[in-house]
């Protein structure tokens, strides 16, 4: 049920500082109805807590304390341990689940969900899906985590409102939506994360003790209350928030209604070189690139940009898109995603001319180093811009690693552009402004006149030597 906590924090949201207590009664209505006729019926909880117990529970990992004081779960911190789970012995598929939790202000913790502890896997380490609770500036609490396996799956940069939902001192309501491959998770009635995976059906759900070095973090607690779930007439029990949440979508090389609703259409098939020819020739390169179980591939050559199948572009130009595709760097690798591409400028030796998503192993390549305060690390503006993180309080640029992968997402409205790594926004420039016209004359691209002001080019991807897989090619055009 919607708390006053949360129609507060939506209040705040919409920015309505003067509100008579009419009003306010009037949204409080108009919320619980909402929710009633989403739930359409009552719901069957049951209380994962039965009893006042931890009888069906074990504790996993770490070994910070866990106990339980009239109906309230507590794990209290401790220094020296790893990661503690007090997990449900029962598996879980597709429920619904809701809780109330208080953090101290500092500490990080998290529910797992649809999660697992087996020898085989780390030796015994929990892992996957992790709702997360924490207290930090970078407000990701909400956001959806896959635990020591692919870290951020929905972080909240792409989700601003979200980001505002949980209130650092009291206690906050939490529901988790796991329908099938779809997960959405709420906070104060505030919708959080929608994603859309398929890695794992069904596992623990468990309560998370963040490990600490800090001795000051050492005794604090994190609480939770009202545990209760539900597993039946799921669809019925959908929760519908006032916020709109954008989708992130791990299936492979295939689009969900959603998407395929907002206009996204595959760019690549996933099957055949369809869609994609050789930027210096008519076809599709007969070397240097291969298609293997759904995944694109740039073969090694001895990082001789260009030298081997060559880059390759696509057949349709763009003007204004919404590009995605994921990436997975070899060890010093060197790439790139290129647009506003112009095949017929350079039909010499090297790539062809764009401006370019930097695709680089920042620790082992030279040219990390080379150009200007990083502007060719991964993410950057080839040349141009350096990837950064644009999110306050966030850590890093989020790159999940070389070997493992990554998602790259580029955005072009008009003249403004923005780059983002799984999916946090690390570059943001206006491609008709002054500014970014200075930066072009002091670079390598200063004799293409106008360049990255055409109105309109090719993708490309490259190949600059090195083995570099892609997947996951999406677009939609605005």
């Amino acid at each position: 049920m919607l708390s006053w906590v949360g129609i507060t924090v939506y209040l705040k949201q919409i920015k309505l500082k003067k509100i008579t207590l009419k009003l306010g009664i009037l949204l409080f209505y108009l919320f619980m109805n909402s929710h009633s006729l989403v739930i359409g019926q009552e719901i069957n909880w049951q209380n994962l807590l039965e009893g006042n117990t931890v009888e069906n529970f074990v504790q996993l990992n770490g070994k910070a304390d866990f106990s339980i004081e009239d109906g309230v779960l507590i794990g209290t911190s401790k220094r020296n341990t790893p990661n503690s789970f007090l997990a449900t012995k029962k598996k879980y598929g597709d429920f619904i689940l809701e809780f109330d939790v208080h953090i101290d202000f500092g500490l990080n913790s998290g529910v797992q969900f649809r999660s697992e502890s087996l020898e085989s896997y780390l030796e015994g380490r929990v892992h996957g899906y992790q709702c997360e609770i924490e207290t930090s500036s970078r407000k990701w609490a909400g956001g959806i985590y896959d635990e020591a396996r692919r870290g951020w799956l929905y972080p909240l940069t792409r989700n601003p409102q979200g980001q505002e939902a949980f209130i650092n001192g009291t206690w906050n309501t939490y529901r988790i939506e796991a329908v099938g491959n779809t997960l959405k998770t709420f906070v104060n009635g505030i919708q959080t994360s929608n994603l859309v995976d398929d890695m794992t059906a069904e596992g623990f759900i468990a309560f998370q003790v963040h490990s600490i070095s800090n001795p000051k973090e050492e005794g604090k607690k994190v609480r939770w209350k009202n545990i209760r779930i539900v597993t039946t007439d799921l669809e019925k029990h959908r929760m519908i928030a006032p916020n709109k949440v954008p989708l992130i979508s791990y299936l492979e090389n295939q689009l969900t209604q959603e998407e395929k609703r907002l206009g996204f259409r595959l760019l690549w098939d996933g099957k055949t070189p369809n869609g994609w020819r050789g930027v210096k020739r008519r076809d599709f390169p007969s070397k240097g690139w291969h298609i293997v179980e759904g995944i694109l591939t740039v073969e090694d050559s001895g990082g001789g940009e260009a030298r081997n199948g060559g880059d390759i572009v696509t057949l349709q130009s763009f003007r204004n898109f919404e590009l995605s595709l994921d990436f997975k760097l070899t060890p010093g690798a060197n790439s790139g995603i290129k647009y506003f591409v112009k095949p017929g400028l350079n039909q010499g030796e090297g790539s062809a001319i764009g401006l370019e998503f930097q695709l680089l192993d920042d620790d082992k390549h030279p040219d990390a180093k080379m150009g200007k305060n990083g502007n060719r690390t991964v993410g950057s503006l080839y040349d141009l811009i350096r990837a950064e993180n644009r999110t306050t309080g966030a850590r890093g640029k989020n790159f999940k690693g070389v070997g493992n992968w990554n998602n790259a997402r580029i955005v072009v409205k008009e003249g403004k552009v923005t780059h983002w790594l799984n999916h946090v926004k690390v570059v943001e420039y206006d491609r008709f402004s002054q500014s970014f016209e200075a930066l072009v004359e002091k670079s390598k691209y200063e004799k293409w006149k106008q360049f990255g002001q055409w109105p309109e080019g090719v993708i490309l991807l490259q190949d600059h030597g090195n083995e570099v897989s892609f997947k996951n090619i999406k677009i939609r055009e605005f």
